[in-house]
């Protein structure tokens, strides 16, 4: 099992870099971040320098979107770091939620992913791709070992089966049990429907992780307050899913959508931040089954439990009041725990 480090990019970048080294000397293997160009930093910038001062490190983001780039530009960025650092970095993508939104546009849709997900892979990995009007193009500079692997998002039944279809890898920002068995599943029967081998989908849950010293009611308290944010990042989501299949169509799971009905409204000024004010409407108990909180053995425990769902990396979302102590803790405890077995 993989893990990864996912940061937001806010200044200084020389943060972002030092704790993304600090990652891989702790046994991570993935370095994300967040792309959204208003709220923070350009990525891709920032990429250059995590790629220069790690040896081993993949960087990519949690996830960029085919509407804020136009797909040759995304793709060229992606080719040049893997040129620079020897193929390091994956695609993340999805609708773009802040990303969007924050700029006034709606999130894309999923015919938009589907066309820009293979123009970026085909490009990225040297080959020719129809930018549309009958203009196909192919990077000259590439190399022949040039690769880029495309890892889309879903949560919906729709994103989910056009992921198992067309993806390398599927993208679930949670780390609820029963809600990854049941879009794993989903993605690995499209990709079996779709005549593909369901292991050539790679399977990456992401969601906060905050170790406790101990299981006290004081200790869980503070860090289900921290890891609260999330439940109203994913909300975001499961709003539009709401809105699109109802909320009792059976398209999607009630342990999913039941949460949000307190949800009255999201200011992105406060996205994916602790301090998010717009999180009172989430329960301890979707923090508890969304992420992973607890003393270390409590993460192990978790971490096993996912493994035996197929899941082939955990990316820690990283943004807490505890940065450097979750990284280590990972690093002295969980990750030897699952890579011994």
């Amino acid at each position: 099992m993989d893990f990864g480090l996912v940061l937001q990019t806010d200044p200084p970048a020389s943060r972002v870099i030092s704790l993304m080294k600090r990652a891989e000397r702790n046994g991570f293997t993935y370095g994300w971040t967040f792309d959204s160009c208003v709220l923070w930093q350009e990525p891709f910038v920032i990429y250059s320098q995590i790629l220069a001062n790690t040896q081993k490190l993949t960087v990519g983001p949690m996830v960029t979107n085919p509407g804020t780039r136009t797909w040759e530009v995304t793709a060229s960025t992606f080719a040049t770091l893997n040129d620079m650092y020897g193929n390091r970095t994956v695609c993340g993508i999805g609708r773009g939620d802040s990303a969007m939104r924050v700029a006034g546009r709606k999130p894309n849709t999923l015919a938009r992913i589907s066309e820009a997900m293979k123009v970026i892979r085909a490009l990225g990995s040297g080959q020719e791709a129809d930018l549309g009007g009958g203009t196909v193009i192919r990077f000259p500079w590439a190399k022949e070992d040039a690769h880029l692997p495309v890892w889309m998002a879903a949560y919906g039944p729709k994103a989910l089966k056009m992921t198992g279809e067309e993806a390398d890898g599927f993208i679930l920002q949670l780390a609820d049990p029963f809600l990854t068995e049941w879009m794993v599943k989903a993605v690995k029967d499209a990709a079996v429907a779709a005549g593909r081998d369901p292991s050539d989908v790679t399977i990456c849950v992401a969601a906060p992780a905050y170790v406790t010293e101990d299981d006290s009611p004081e200790a869980l308290a503070h860090a289900r307050d921290q890891c609260r944010w999330f439940g109203g990042m994913v909300g975001n989501h499961v709003a539009d899913l709401v809105s699109k299949y109802g909320s009792d169509s059976g398209m999607v799971p009630h342990e999913l959508t039941d949460y949000i009905k307190a949800r009255e409204g999201y200011d992105y000024s406060h996205h994916g931040r602790a301090d998010n004010p717009d999180t009172a409407f989430v329960p301890d108990e979707i923090v508890d089954r969304f992420c992973v909180i607890g003393p270390v053995e409590k993460h192990v425990e978790k971490m096993k439990a996912l493994r035996e769902l197929g899941v082939d990396q955990f990316a820690v979302y990283d943004m807490h009041d505890a940065q450097e102590r979750v990284i280590d803790a990972y690093g002295s405890a969980v990750i030897p725990a699952l890579r011994a077995g």
